[in-house]
């Protein structure tokens, strides 16, 4: 059986847009026609879909960064260049995005085929045909593409099963999901715990079904962190109810209401409160002999704690009162459903779509790193650089006044630079000149 991946960091970059294109057009009769560069297509954005067909994260176990294509950049005879292909990843259903710096949540895929845009590709840049003035016709001035957005991100899978199987290690949770599904989990005796939540349809004689997860055994201090509990307690968190399994094996060496008392407390103690969820009470193993007494004692122990709730007593492994815990089971997930169709008439899930947001460029800081050295820095101003097309001399000329009226000649003059001296911005190096 595959480990079960339920929480991995990856790194999706979209598409850098297509550069814009400087050309004119050379008809019979017209020389030098007038501008004709067009502009560069739209980069690739990164595209989540949930999909009920997967169960794990394990996709991105092994592979941690996607790259969306670039744009085409744009072509002569006043010609776009070709957008680029979204990316789309197949996630689970269940799978919570966030940005893993800011640990923001951008979006929650929890419906088949529902979609997220985590990377938006960049713009494609402009051609020379939109740069035309009155006094420069022939301009040869284009845009370079825009980057696509580079994130780091987080995914965090809540199994999505209508039924929780919860209680102490080694109390049959296995071996029940085992009898009532096609569910394989491995089974021993295990003194600590299940290490995979396994999950599994249950089919009823009467065509209803639903999905029950085999959730690993708590512990106590669960809540805060202990062992492995904090990891699979959020499973719980989607689950519809829960049935709470106590074993009645009279030579386990603990007191059943104690085992009860135990589990709610790390359940009401969890982030959100899960002891509000609908509870079946199973007692299991009533195949072991003494067990009838055992049950006896943890019924008295009930009524002593003014829990009324009905014990379900069942053996996974004669069957004894199986079938009618799995139609109960069935009818109290009914009952759930309906009320939340009744609290939520339709579930409306808010994603973020994040947009590119361009950085300012007068946000910059002038450094000496040398008698005659300077390297500005600032993101908005590299970016601006990266924009420009500074293959032809317009685009250049077009980066100088760009540079003067944001105030970098300024900012160089008052750092002591003096004509000759050499400057960096990103990967463009030049010489300034009063």
């Amino acid at each position: 059986m595959p480990t079960f991946v339920d929480q991995t960091k990856i790194e999706v970059q979209a598409g850098k847009g297509g550069d814009g294109m400087v050309a004119f057009r050379h008809e019979k009769f017209v020389p030098n026609g007038g501008p004709a560069g067009g502009d560069g297509g739209r980069g690739g954005s990164i595209i989540f879909v949930a999909d009920s067909g997967l169960r794990t994260l394990m996709d991105f176990r092994y592979r941690r960064k996607f790259k969306a294509d670039s744009g085409e950049n744009g072509r002569i005879k006043s010609q776009y260049g070709r957008a680029a292909k979204d990316l789309y990843l197949k996630v689970p259903v269940g799978t919570t995005v966030y940005d893993f710096n800011t640990n923001e949540m951008i979006g929650d895929l929890t419906k088949n085929g529902q979609e997220l845009v985590v990377a938006k590709g960049g713009r494609g840049g402009r051609g020379n045909i939109h740069f035309a003035t009155s006094v420069n016709t022939a301009p040869e001035i284009a845009e370079n593409g825009e980057p696509g957005e580079d994130r780091v991100l987080r995914l965090e899978l809540k199994m999505l099963a209508d039924v929780g199987l919860v209680g102490f290690p080694s109390v049959g949770k296995s071996t029940l999901l085992s009898v009532v599904t096609k569910a394989k989990p491995k089974i021993a005796a295990y003194s600590f715990t299940t290490l995979t939540p396994n999950l599994g349809m249950v089919i009823l004689p009467d065509g209803r079904d639903f999905s029950m997860a085999d959730l690993p055994g708590l512990i106590e201090g669960a809540s805060q962190g202990v062992g492995l509990g904090i990891q699979f307690l959020r499973h719980i968190e989607r689950t519809k109810v829960i049935l709470h399994l106590v074993s009645m094996d009279p030579n386990n060496g603990r007191e059943a209401i104690e085992d009860y008392k135990t589990i709610r407390h790390e359940l009401a103690s969890y982030t959100k409160d899960l002891s509000t969820k609908r509870e079946l009470i199973v007692a299991t193993q009533m195949d072991i002999p003494g067990s009838e007494e055992k049950l006896a004692e943890f019924k008295k122990a009930l009524a002593a704690e003014k829990i009324e709730e009905p014990v379900y007593a069942i053996s996974s492994v004669t069957h004894q009162g199986v079938d009618k815990l799995m139609q109960d089971t069935a009818n109290l997930v009914d009952e759930v459903e309906a009320q939340q169709a009744e609290a939520v008439p339709e579930e409306t899930v808010a994603v973020k779509e994040y947009k590119y947001k361009a950085p300012k460029a007068d946000q910059f800081t002038v450094e000496k790193v040398d008698d005659h050295y300077f390297v500005i820095k600032g993101e908005g101003l590299e970016r601006l650089v990266q924009r420009i097309n500074l293959d032809h001399q317009d685009g250049v000329m077009l980066l100088a006044r760009k540079l003067k009226n944001l105030g970098v000649d300024e900012a160089l003059r008052q750092k002591g630079a003096v004509d000759g001296d050499d400057v960096a911005i990103g990967d463009f190096n030049f010489e300034f000149v009063q």
